[in-house]
């Protein structure tokens, strides 16, 4: 049996199309983790902002903001290190997703 050019010329078209939307879907996953990343980092921001409108001091721990002002977000996906250095200075807040190394 002999392939054509026409034959061949869909099947490379075929498979443009299949790698396109794979690619296609990464990018779209990629996005979304990110974007998921980005609302955990304003979750713990706008925690600490509240509490210190209503404390009139940032707090010291995450696990503060867990307690008094229920700051939840998936632990066992992402880490946050929460890093106060005065009561009165915004603290530097930096969320990455698990097993993912920063480039």
């Amino acid at each position: 049996m002999r392939i054509g050019k026409k034959d061949l010329a869909a099947g490379v078209v075929f498979v443009a199309l299949i790698v396109g939307f794979v690619v296609l879907l990464n990018f779209l996953m990629s996005t979304s983790d990110k974007q998921e990343t980005q609302l955990v980092e304003d979750a713990v921001k706008n925690a600490a902002l509240t509490c210190y409108a209503v404390e009139g001091t940032y707090p010291e721990s995450l696990d503060y903001l867990r307690e008094h002002y229920k700051l939840a977000y998936n632990m066992e996906r992402f880490v946050v290190e929460y890093d106060a250095f005065a009561s009165n200075l915004m603290p530097t807040i930096t969320v990455r997703e698990r097993g993912v190394k920063d480039i």
